[in-house]
């Protein structure tokens, strides 16, 4: 239901350095917009499916167009239609893959969502700054906070700590490739070997928030998944399709709890603890959100959703799948 942004990024598409030898567009729209787009474009290996009700929403999509993949490909690479390819994007991701035989899946960098800058002073103040490689970056309130209480993550961008709730942030666009646990679904893409023995979860059906988080975890199993800072994109995020803040509060809770269990079955008392602390802090700073941002109502609605899944973890926990 978004042809406009996936027109920019096909138009993004064709003009790569190192064009894909297939594209799939897996179309989930009850309308005909779309494909009365594509319809007109004349992309060469261009795969179009209008996917009939039963296989609408996110992860089934993607499973429906993994199924769909032709069996010579080595890669396969899933972007979002709200995103935007810099013109080396391909060539970048593919040279990533041969420089690092040992990666399943590799993930791409949202120049435009970047926060990163180079330092400029020898001092940055404690709590409020994370530094790495000869880059800054201003930490958020919520991190702040952690940080303060002694509750941070001891790890880097991407890494899962054992109470699960880790760095957001991307890194610097130093060149470099990082080793992460975690890819973000407007840009990812794995061996072809990965995709054949794993699908995205039947938990995650419908909206599906953490699913690519989840998939990333799981493909763990078949070798180390990097961050490649010179795989840039942009990323314009486009709020229709999305679920109201009630139910995206509810969501981060209980998918995040679920995606923290995949990693970590049997966590510790203490980092049972941690993970229960900063949820529940994370939910507090939503309400005191009510009254420091203009978004009252949508903090109001994230807040009671966060509170609602809390309460469902304890009577109904989610079961993996």
């Amino acid at each position: 239901m978004r042809p406009e942004p996936l027109s920019r990024l096909l138009e993004t598409v064709q003009q790569q350095t190192v064009l894909p030898d297939e594209i799939l567009i897996i179309d989930g729209s009850i309308d005909d917009a779309t494909e009365l787009r594509l319809r007109e474009s004349e992309i060469q290996n261009l795969h179009y499916y209008n996917v009939p009700p039963q296989y609408r929403g996110l992860t089934k999509q993607r499973n429906y167009g993994i199924n769909r993949v032709d069996a010579s490909m080595d890669i396969v690479a899933f972007l979002d239609d709200d995103t935007i390819l810099t013109i080396n994007y391909f060539k970048h991701l593919k040279q990533a893959f041969l420089e690092l035989p040992d990666a399943a899946g590799i993930g791409g960098i949202a120049v435009n969502e970047n926060r990163w800058q180079k330092k400029t002073a020898t001092h940055y103040p404690k709590n409020y700054y994370f530094e790495l490689d000869g880059y800054v970056v201003k930490e958020s309130s919520r991190n702040v906070l952690r940080n303060k209480l002694g509750i941070a993550s001891n790890e880097l961008p991407g890494k899962m700590p054992q109470f699960s709730h880790g760095r957001t942030f991307s890194y610097p666009l130093t060149g470099k490739n990082y080793p992460v646990d975690l890819l973000v679904g407007m840009s990812m893409a794995f061996r072809k070997h990965v995709v054949d023995h794993i699908r995205f979860s039947k938990y995650f059906e419908g909206y599906g928030l953490y699913e690519d988080a989840d998939f990333a975890i799981r493909a763990l199993q078949f070798g180390q998944n990097y961050l490649a800072t010179n795989v840039q994109l942009e990323h314009h995020h486009d709020a229709s399709g999305r679920p109201n803040q009630y139910h995206y509060g509810k969501m981060v809770v209980r998918n995040g709890w679920y995606v923290w269990r995949v990693k970590y079955p049997d966590p510790s008392l203490k980092n049972k603890a941690k993970w229960w602390l900063i949820t529940l802090l994370l939910a507090l700073v939503r309400l005191v959100n009510v009254v420091t941002t203009k978004k009252r109502s949508e903090a109001g609605q994230e807040f009671a959703g966060r509170i609602v899944g809390c309460f469902s973890l304890i009577f109904n926990a989610p079961k993996a799948l």
